[in-house]
């Protein structure tokens, strides 16, 4: 159906055309009203002759409509295009209705449709691909003709329509080159495979591409990367497409450009590295589109050990459900594909010995995707009596076993039959794995210097780990069963063969069978008795000449014997029988004198042995017990006292070991010492001196442990407990330096006036110079530790608030994660949970921004933007962050008082550089309705307009006092306060102006003014028009975007940071 013109169309064709090639060279925006009337019209006529214009006209007026079939619209405009002789005149007429879809910006579906219709035209005029066999023929004639026709010339419409758009793509109109981009994307990504295109054009489309990419449109960026696709040479080393793809992933602010590119990167020992840092994305969807692209294009052989692992421990413990549910359902699939889906051997392609847990959380990730039935089916090979022969035991087998039982048993009663499919009774279990134990090799001195000796050993012992792991799998209901497993713990932990890392775990095992507190401190007091005082058995030495003498005895009776027989058998010869009478008594009493030494004999030939114990002081062994009394100290109820097998262990054991010379017998002896004053506050007073001292003479190790343990028992019982240890001992000498010991003199804290205030100082003093340690771990475990501390109500000073705030901003703890977190954490915890805490991080304000603004040029803190912080302390003072706000509206909030002080400050040095920043907190303050505050501030406001000079300042200041004002009291401030009307471009002038400059200018009032001034409004508003949802920046620098964002990130986590503290980098 033919559209019929109106009759004043010819001067709204003139229009058109001159709307046309205004936005095609001098870029001016496109008006909305004509894009509509363009959509809804259709297109004008244009120059060719009736029958050839209407042909075009109605193809590019129905390809619009999206229910019609563009195959044979482009079969029908293909017929007229070849029969015609001269091609130019349809290629300008083609061109000119294209323009009419280019010029649109928006995603609108007529526009997408001609754009698809156009690519489709385009690529028609390419040979069909060839099969298998015109391949082979085609190659045959191509070896034939090598130097005849080569290369045959591309097609006069695609060359003419490629042309057309590179003439195009430097628009200044980001419609018309983001259409430009998008048709060259189509065009290529619509040709065939074995398609080829002219080296000058390759190159030409190459380099407009590679500036495309560069575009300040996110929507251009993403068609030009999308275009250079099919340009991409992943052998080249230098290729110049790869090398704008990994700069695009490693720099582009707007996620949907990384994750263009992620789309369409060919994988390359080169990119793969970039890839694989995207898994780490700001951005969900980056991130997730990142695991998919390395699941579908990337072999796990082509992926180190360390990769692999990395990526399934961050994959599965992403903030996100839907990467999670990517690595689990795309990734770990496409690695068991590509493993014949072999369990064991993806274990043994992720080293299970130095990544147990990351395996155990692979093995229940992809047991939820397999079905309880398949599951059984695929269990490892045990044998009849449902175990695995010792001989078959292996790394990989041993901890699918137990992800397997734990796994079902985590089903709960549901699991219980499963289970006993995989697993023996108790009492089975328990001789197995004490034979097992018992079989681990310990080696000697020799035998140390032999690494295979080494790591057969270092095998065995995480094998035995895995087993031990499994007690917790059996059902130890049954009483026989449980008895013979906790024989079995008892004799494992006393026999001396057992390797020292298993110890932990089997008194962990042991302890959680015996629910009595009572009965688990007899049970180890008495393994570690029959550990350190073995019994012995002592043999005594013989006498010799005792020995001799008894021989001596021996045979003097046997010769009287037989010469007494002798004489009684003359005397009954004789018939002699009274004599024989007495011979025969003497007889029998030389026999039984006989048998006696006999006795004497047997009985010093017998080796005497005796039982003695025996006293053991060597490293491993208080180290065994050590480890034993910790583990019994950390399960023990905290309620449950200190009771005398205790103190005998306190005495005997743990005391005198904390002098062994030994640094691993120190540090678990400071760990039980720790423990078990969390058991008794006497014992915590006893020895709170100790373990300051040791804090902070030992090595780093131990002065972190002991560290732990101070701030643990001032959680639980406070700072009154240093009351009555600082009245018996003297607090520990400090090495702070005089001007520390200033500075922190104002730190008040919770039981002020029960503690002596020189014993709770000296340690907040202590903490205070662990914050400037070199040593991160120690800096980290004390700022922690303050947190808590401050979290809790134990210490309330807004000194070591501002200390944590620089540390969290200090660019010294960039790479330290645990601290950045866990700060980021507390500060908005901190202030959200009560009034109180937001008046201490308001007091707090001044004094951090006075560090920064007077930190040297040398300092960390020069880095920091000033800005962030401000925008940090306000969002963290705001009345409306409270968990619970208050009702009262009337009330004065912290904001007020916020507001006081910053005036009180810029008073006192109006020419100070840093006035501008206060000037612009005060406007970003939420103050409250209260009339005498508002009246105060009122009259600080005029005083500042007084005396400050700088321009932007003033109308801060006037601005603030306008909305101070009643409606009443305006007239009136309009008159009293003779304010210049101010130039557009007083930003520019005050900071172009020498005379407005302190000696800081270049560092303060730079920071000060970073950004919302000197921003187009056109290019504001080309940019929200965006159709993926992000703005693009619009400042050509950016200071320290990942510190900028984390105002933005407090307010949108609770927990977890890192996934939002760049959120806003987009954006701001």
């Amino acid at each position: 159906m033919r559209h019929r013109r109106p009759s004043g169309c010819f001067l709204y064709c003139s229009l058109i055309e001159t709307f046309l090639t205004a936005e095609f060279t001098l870029g001016k925006p496109a008006s909305a009203h004509g894009i509509t009337i363009c959509i809804s019209l259709g297109f004008c006529e244009g120059k060719m002759t009736a029958d050839n214009e209407i042909d075009i006209k109605e193809a590019f007026q129905r390809a619009q409509k999206g229910h019609n079939n563009k195959a044979k619209l482009v079969a029908s405009l293909k017929s007229r295009y070849n029969k015609l002789e001269d091609k130019s005149l349809f290629h300008e007429e083609f061109a000119h209705y294209l323009k009419y879809a280019m010029i649109v910006y928006k995603r609108e579906p007529a526009v997408e449709n001609v754009i698809e219709f156009v690519a489709r035209f385009a690529t028609s005029f390419q040979s069909p691909p060839k099969t298998n066999e015109g391949k082979q023929q085609q190659e045959e004639e191509e070896e034939e003709e090598e130097d005849d026709d080569d290369a045959e010339d591309d097609h006069p419409f695609q060359s003419f329509i490629f042309n057309f758009l590179l003439e195009s793509h430097k628009a200044n109109s980001h419609a018309v080159r983001f259409r430009v981009c998008q048709l060259i994307n189509k065009l290529l990504g619509s040709m065939a495979e074995n398609a080829q295109i002219d080296d000058d054009l390759f190159d030409r489309i190459h380099q407009a591409m590679l500036v495309r990419v560069t575009d300040k449109f996110p929507n251009v960026r993403i068609q030009a990367a999308l275009a250079m696709t099919r340009l991409q040479q992943p052998t080249d080393p230098d290729c110049p497409t790869i090398n704008a793809f990994m700069l695009i992933l490693e720099n582009d602010t707007n996620a949907e450009v990384r994750r263009a590119v992620l789309s369409c990167i060919a994988m390359s020992p080169r990119t793969l590295p970039k890839v694989l840092k995207r898994t780490r994305d700001i951005k969900e969807n980056v991130r997730k589109l990142a695991y998919q692209v390395l699941a579908d294009k990337v072999h796990i052989k082509a992926l180190s050990i360390a990769q692999r692992v990395s990526l399934l421990q961050q994959g599965l413990h992403d903030t996100s459900e839907a990467v999670r549910e990517v690595v689990c359902s795309r990734l770990l699939p496409a690695w068991l594909l590509r493993l014949d889906g072999n369990i064991i051997e993806l274990l043994h392609r992720l080293d299970v010995e130095n990544c147990a847990e990351t395996a155990l959380e692979t093995l229940k990730a992809i047991f939820k995707n397999i079905p309880t039935e398949e599951l059984l089916q695929n269990r490892v090979e045990l044998d009849n009596r449902r175990l695995i022969p010792k001989d078959s035991l292996t790394c990989e087998n041993v901890l699918y076993w137990r992800a397997l039982c734990e796994f079902i048993r985590s089903k709960g009663d549901d699991g219980d039959e499963m289970l006993e499919q995989v697993l023996p009774d108790a009492a089975t279990y328990a001789d197995y794995l004490c034979g097992y134990l018992k079989a681990v090799p310990v080696l000697s001195e020799e035998q140390r210097a032999d690494f295979n000796q080494v790591e057969l050993v270092m095998t065995k012992e995480f094998i035995s780990h895995q087993l031990i792991h499994l007690i917790g799998c059996l059902d130890t209901n049954e009483e026989g069963g449980r008895k013979r497993v906790l024989a079995v713990l008892q004799d494992m932990l006393a026999l001396p063969q057992t390797p020292s890392s298993l110890v932990f775990l089997l008194t962990e095992k042991l302890l959680n069978l015996i629910p009595d507190d009572h009965r688990r401190i007899q049970t180890v007091a008495e393994i570690i008795s029959d550990v350190r005082e073995p019994i012995t058995e002592a043999s005594q030495p013989v006498d010799e000449n005792e020995s001799r003498r008894r021989q001596v005895q021996l045979a003097e009776v046997k010769v009287r014997i037989l010469e007494a027989k002798q004489t009684l058998e003359d005397c009954i010869s004789a018939q002699e029988f009274s004599r024989a009478a007495e011979l025969k008594d003497t007889i029998t009493d030389l026999e039984n004198r006989r048998n006696q030494i006999l006795q004497e004999i047997a009985e010093s030939n017998q080796v005497a042995d005796k039982e003695v114990r025996t006293e053991k002081n060597d490293p491993d062994t208080l180290l065994r017990c050590l480890t034993m009394c910790a583990e019994l100290l950390k399960q023990m109820n905290i309620k449950t006292r200190i009771g005398p097998t205790i103190s005998a262990l306190m005495s005997s054991l743990i005391l005198p070991s904390i002098a062994s010379a030994h640094p691993a017998v120190r540090n678990m002896a400071v760990v039980c010492l720790g423990t078990c004053a969390l058991h008794s506050k006497e014992l915590a007073k006893t020895h709170m001196v100790l373990l300051l001292q040791i804090a902070q003479l030992d090595e780093v190790k131990i002065r972190i442990s002991a560290l732990r343990d101070i701030i643990d028992l001032l959680l639980l019982f406070g700072f009154q407990l240093l009351s009555e240890t600082a009245a018996t001992e003297p607090a520990p000498p400090s090495q702070s330096s005089p001007e520390n010991q200033d500075d922190d003199t104002a730190v008040a804290t919770e039981e002020k006036a029960d503690v002596p205030e020189d014993t709770a100082q000296s340690i907040l003093v202590m903490l205070s110079e662990f914050l400037d340690s070199e040593v991160s771990d120690l800096r980290t475990e004390t700022a922690e530790g303050l947190a808590k501390l401050m979290y809790t109500g134990r210490i309330s000073s807004a000194k070591m608030l501002s200390r944590l705030v620089l540390l969290w901003y200090n660019p010294v703890t960039e790479d330290d994660i645990r601290l950045r977190h866990c700060l980021g954490v507390f500060f908005q915890l901190y202030a959200r949970e009560s009034r109180a805490h937001q008046e201490v991080v308001e007091e707090s304000f001044l004094p951090t921004v006075r560090t920064l603004m007077n930190a040297p040029a040398t300092s960390p803190l020069a880095e920091v933007d000033i800005n962030n912080v401000v925008e940090l302390f306000v969002e963290l003072t705001r009345p409306g962050a409270l968990i619970k706000p208050s009702t009262n509206t009337e009330e004065v909030c912290v904001h007020d008082y916020m507001a006081v002080r910053i005036c009180g400050e810029m008073l006192k040095d109006p020419t100070a550089p840093e006035v501008r920043l206060y000037a612009k907190t005060l406007s970003n303050l939420e103050l409250s309705r209260d009339v005498t505050v508002r009246e105060d501030l009122q009259t600080l406001l005029q005083q500042l307009v007084e005396v400050v000079k700088d321009r932007v300042c003033l109308r801060a200041l006037e601005k603030m006092i306008y909305q101070l004002a009643d409606s009443k009291e305006q007239a009136e401030l309009l008159s009293t306060t003779a304010l210049q009307p101010l130039d557009v471009n007083a930003d520019e002038a005050a900071t172009d102006d020498p005379s407005k400059s302190a000696k800081r200018a270049k560092r303060g009032q730079r920071k000060a003014c970073t950004a919302k001034g000197g921003r187009k409004p056109s290019r504001r508003a080309e940019s929200s028009e965006e159709s993926d949802g992000e703005n693009v920046p619009e400042s050509a620098s950016m200071v320290r975007p990942s510190r900028r964002a984390k105002t933005a990130a407090l307010e949108k986590t609770k927990l977890d940071l890192n996934p939002l503290i760049n959120q806003e980098a987009n954006v701001s």
